[in-house]
């Protein structure tokens, strides 16, 4: 199936029912040790950890890397709906994400926020179009990833204890 006929299929089903255009994520997980944690995303699975020198045993990639992970994968993929959904031809989407932190929030070593202080987002496109097709391409990109949205506005997100 191709992603124009995905676009088409979700607007049909969603204009048939606006509920079918709400949909809910669960991720689960689980301390293995240390700062290790198996992660379980519907079939799939993988592992989480700090590098050496945040405690860690650098077995995989750690939290914020995946927070980066998942902008510049959301980014990727988003180019490619808009991309078929504008018919703007692509040959290949190449995206580097950068954060910065200050750990001084996350040790609580002052008041200084834990999360990012700067996020960078370089997106390399190539294909036959026009740089303002691209530049168009990107505006939708960036006003419909989902991704990017949680990074550029607060979400209301609540913590209980089970």
């Amino acid at each position: 199936m191709s992603l124009t006929d995905v676009i088409e299929g979700t607007r049909q089903a969603v204009s048939a029912d606006p509920a079918n255009a709400a949909v809910s994520f669960t991720v689960d997980h689980q301390l293995v040790t240390g700062t290790q944690v198996d992660v379980k995303v519907r079939d799939h699975a993988f592992r989480v950890d700090e590098p050496a020198p945040l405690g860690g045993t650098d077995t995989a990639a750690n939290p914020v890397e995946y927070a980066l992970a998942a902008l510049g994968s959301c980014q990727v993929i988003t180019y490619q709906f808009w991309a078929a959904k504008l018919g703007v031809p692509l040959t290949s989407v190449k995206v580097t994400v950068e954060g910065d932190l200050d750990l001084h929030g996350f040790f609580g070593f002052n008041e200084t926020r834990p999360g990012f202080t700067d996020v960078r987002v370089t997106v390399d496109l190539d294909g036959p179009a026009s740089r303002e097709a691209y530049e168009d391409l990107k505006r939708q990109v960036d006003e419909h990833c989902p991704v990017l949205d949680l990074f550029r506005n607060p979400t209301p997100t609540k913590t209980a204890l089970a």
